[in-house]
């Protein structure tokens, strides 16, 4: 398995800061340590740009504190359990809807006051705090400005800008930059650490837009290709205006697929656990007044996996925008005669027709375009609206 270290990938400064307050953090629990307490802080923020490994580099801090050689050595209970999601002692918060509420973060605050079960730390991971409403944020901030002796709490946000994180819980944490990781490191971890073919890690390493776990889906999953391949041929298949009403079918069907494989089975298997614990099906006395008791606890878990099936589907719609922004971005490229990357590298005779095909500022409008659909579903527009508004622009140029 190697270290915990080798799971983030193409970020040796971070993974050094890491490392050495992980150290710290050992000599503060077995109490050789002998400087100020403040010297492993309590609160850390760690932004990137999407596929960076923010949520990978939290985590596998975590393991270090809880590593019982203090070093993240991917081998111990503490490293194993922590990188697998079982330890006691890690909490990790992953929204399954548009936002983390200010119950689920009460209740978290609660949980993080409570002493490690291990005698190490208490970590509370939050994988996607710009997600947080207000009022959660306002919770959160009270444990941040005051934190218990033995927690660590680990936020994960595209960037410290207001938008994604309050200034009030930014300026009491430490702040650690990611940056996008470089093909060739995507490609070495893909081949090494997944046993996927030098080819196919190449390709799947030079197209995903340096998101890690994107290129190994893209390598490992032929309905990802193929996902990728309908949305890249959309620029150069509007021909007429009906293209643009078939063309939004087809992304808004995919992602609702999308939202059904990963919630589908999950549902029904939630409801049916709830209704076991609620005493569905029982016999005896009290099980009816159980069984209608329980009506309240079903509908407020279908409206979470209704809010979860959401942003499932807001999330694929949102990737296949940034795969055609990345096209329409490679065509300018091509246009200018740049030596600069592509995006899509292995779709580059496409970015070459259009080149010459359209102009400069077309193809602007168009980028354009793509980037006010995804602000148009950041503000709750439908959609279908959304989707048909942006490809008529990109139709008519």
């Amino acid at each position: 398995m190697g270290t915990v270290w080798s799971q983030v990938v193409g970020q040796p400064e971070a993974v050094a800061v890491l490392t050495a307050s992980a150290a710290v953090a050992a000599s503060m629990v077995d109490g050789t340590f002998s400087g100020s307490a403040s010297a492993v802080p309590h609160a850390w923020l760690f932004t990137g740009p999407p596929g960076s490994g923010r949520s990978v580099a939290a985590r596998a801090f975590a393991a270090a504190l809880q590593c019982e050689k203090g070093v993240g050595c991917g081998e111990c209970p503490g490293c194993r359990t922590s990188m697998a999601g079982t330890h006691a002692d890690v909490r990790v918060v992953v929204p399954e809807g548009l936002s983390i509420s200010v119950a689920e973060m009460r209740a978290l605050v609660q949980i993080s006051a409570r002493r490690p079960t291990g005698a190490r730390w208490q970590v509370v991971i939050i994988t996607d705090a710009d997600r947080l409403t207000e009022g959660a944020a306002n919770a959160l901030l009270k444990s941040v400005e005051e934190p218990p002796e033995r927690t660590v709490f680990l936020l994960c946000a595209p960037s410290d800008h207001p938008d994604d994180v309050p200034v009030t819980i930014r300026s009491r944490c430490r702040h650690l930059g990611l940056r996008t990781p470089a093909a060739s490191a995507i490609a070495e971890v893909l081949s090494t650490r997944d046993g996927i073919s030098a080819d196919i890690a190449q390709w799947a390493a030079s197209v995903c837009g340096g998101h890690v776990g994107r290129a190994r889906r893209l390598a490992t999953d032929e309905a990802a290709r193929n996902r990728r391949e309908s949305v890249l041929r959309i620029p150069l298949s509007l021909h007429r205006l009906s293209d643009v009403f078939t063309c939004a079918d087809d992304l808004v069907r995919s992602a609702e697929a999308d939202a059904t494989e990963v919630s589908g089975t999950r549902d029904e298997a939630e409801k049916d656990a709830l209704k076991t614990a609620m005493g569905h099906g029982g016999t005896g006395k009290g099980t009816a007044s159980a069984t209608r008791g329980s009506a309240a606890a079903i509908k407020e878990l279908e409206r979470r996996q209704k809010s979860r099936a959401t942003r499932t589907q807001r999330d694929a719609i949102d990737l296949a925008l940034v795969d055609l922004a990345g096209f329409y971005r490679d065509v300018l490229v091509v246009t200018s005669t740049a030596t600069a990357t592509l995006n899509h590298p292995d779709r580059e005779p496409d970015a070459r027709q259009a080149a010459g095909s359209w102009s400069p500022e077309s193809t602007l409008r168009r980028l354009e375009a793509v980037l006010a659909c995804r602000e148009a579903l950041e503000l709750n527009v439908k959609p279908r609206i959304a989707i048909e508004a942006m490809l008529t622009a990109l139709h008519h140029g």
